[in-house]
């Protein structure tokens, strides 16, 4: 056996961590275009899939929010995207990046009722960061695939709907929660910044993204999608992913819409690559001008016939079948499923330790965990000590 390859494997583990029966993986070589094909594998490129030009395709916009899904932000959400429609006839659609704590599980249903994709945000995401960065894929199993079960449960969203994940504080753990994507039977993760115009790709082959919250991916995890998170600019040039982390921005409605709209130029004048607002709804409370402008620029968005809102699982589905506009039923056969009917909500009165808590989940009493779901936990059907 040769010593780079077991040079290799030992790097691999050290990534990985992996538990007793986990594959371990090898490190990924560079990708072929010839080799790595769509619909299940493509290279890191800012090439447009299919060959196809900017002009012929449709620029994807997927609008984001992290965090719980509470009273507190339901209304921004009901006010921002009921009964808009895409330019196909299809309702807008975007993605929620749930964490537990403090969400109501009734309002998630309602999301995702009204056509809405649901994501992963972890069952704790509890600080620092350093305890992101050093998570092995089995402490990362507890975080995303338990909370697949939970929201399964106590907001009745379908298992095989929650595909992605966006990590706390996009902090990355090298291969590892890459591999829990893999192993929990998950899509994709929007958690990696990059200045790079870059399409999703998949982690079949090393990846030439740049890495400036690391340790970032070195090894082959085939079939893992990666969704890059491509930064916006402030009015300083400074970079920032989250668009309430960017510093230097107007406080006036026109000046925001005008920052909104450069950044969005960047990609529909270039090479189209998915454009992200990436925002938490906190943010539209610190000043209400932010949600004014937010409003106005979906209303800029949508003079634009060639201008699609879709969740990342959606994108995705162009981006692994691309095709032009004027056939874009053979990306998006059908409309994403609006059933328009969420659950009816009950509040459970549960413990976590010592402190009381109340959790809304779709059901009735009979369905109330007996304690406050948590890792470990997520069903709360044990008494289970904090």
């Amino acid at each position: 056996m040769n010593k780079l390859f077991i040079f290799g494997a030992i790097v691999v583990s050290a990534f990985a961590a992996p538990r007793p029966g986990y594959e371990h993986y090898e490190a990924a070589e560079k990708c072929d275009p010839n080799v790595c094909v769509l619909p299940y594998c493509r290279c890191s490129s800012t090439d447009i899939p299919g060959d196809l030009k900017p002009s012929e395709i449709p620029q994807i916009v997927m609008l984001t929010f992290d965090d719980a899904v509470s009273i507190g932000n339901i209304g921004y959400y009901r006010t921002a995207f009921n009964n808009r429609k895409n330019p196909d006839g299809c309702p807008i659609q975007t993605t929620y990046y749930v964490s537990h704590e403090y969400t109501d599980c009734s309002l998630v249903n309602e999301l995702k009722a009204n056509g809405h994709e649901i994501a992963l945000h972890s069952i704790t995401h509890e600080p620092p960061t350093t305890r992101w960065q050093n998570l092995s894929v089995e402490e990362h199993m507890l975080e995303f695939a338990d909370e697949v079960t939970l929201l399964n449960q106590f907001a009745r969203i379908p298992r095989d709907d929650m595909q992605g994940i966006r990590l706390p504080f996009l902090q990355l753990s090298g291969d590892n929660s890459f591999q829990m994507i893999q192993n929990a039977g998950l899509k994709y993760d929007s958690s990696w910044p990059t200045s790079q115009y870059l399409w999703p790709y998949t982690l079949n082959f090393s990846s030439t993204q740049d890495c400036p919250i690391g340790p970032c991916p070195k090894s082959s995890i085939p079939g893992v999608w990666v969704v890059p998170m491509i930064n916006w600019k402030d009015n300083h040039n400074v970079s920032c992913s989250m668009v309430d982390s960017c510093v230097n921005i107007p406080q006036d409605k026109e000046g925001l819409v005008e920052f909104m709209v450069r950044n969005f130029k960047q990609h529909y004048e270039g090479n189209r690559a998915p454009f992200g607002f990436y925002v938490h709804a906190a943010w539209f409370a610190r000043n209400p001008v932010y949600f004014e402008a937010y409003l106005e620029f979906i209303d800029y968005l949508q003079k634009h016939q060639d201008v699609y809102l879709v969740g990342v699982q959606r994108a995705l589905q162009w981006v692994q079948n691309p095709s032009k506009l004027g056939e874009l039923e053979k990306s998006w056969p059908k409309c994403q499923e609006v059933t328009g009917n969420p659950c009816k909500p009950f509040a459970c009165k549960l413990k976590k330790g010592e402190e009381e808590r109340y959790m809304t989940i779709c059901g009735t009493e009979e369905d109330c965990p007996e304690v406050y779901p948590w890792l470990t936990n997520p069903l709360g059907r044990e008494k289970y000590v904090f």
